[in-house]
């Protein structure tokens, strides 16, 4: 069992940054690949990045490639996204999730992949 707890959102201009923590309880974080989420209103949730148990390959949505960073600290049970150049349309709530080690990374922009979620926190980026 692991619990996700998602912090650092806000409210932020266009144009500026945000780093979103995901703080995991349990002894087995190193083993789980994760992934990150986002939720505007209206919209279904859909994939933003996903980074392997040991931090060697990510994987990002078209949408914020090159403006988004997927990291972690097994060390410290955490799982970060650096999000730069925010637009409006970045405006979420954003979940972290873990999921398996199977598998290329790749596979996991896909929810289905992940077992357990967080509650999201929300980023707002106005114009």
């Amino acid at each position: 069992q692991v619990q996700l707890v998602e912090s650092g959102g806000g409210l932020v201009q266009a144009g500026g940054s945000l780093r979103l923590s995901c703080a995991a309880s349990g002894q087995t974080f190193s083993t789980y690949h994760m992934g990150w989420f986002r939720q505007a209103p209206g919209k279904a949730r859909e994939f933003v990045a996903a980074i392997t148990w040991n931090g060697g390959n990510t994987v990002y949505a078209d949408s914020v490639k090159g403006r988004a960073s997927i990291s972690r600290d097994n060390a410290k049970n955490t799982v970060y996204l650096q999000m730069n150049s925010l637009k409006p349309e970045d405006t979420a709530v954003y979940y972290c999730a873990a999921g398996g080690s199977a598998g290329v990374i790749d596979y996991y922009s896909s929810s289905s992949r992940y077992d357990y979620w967080g509650q999201g926190t929300q980023v707002t980026v106005s114009s």
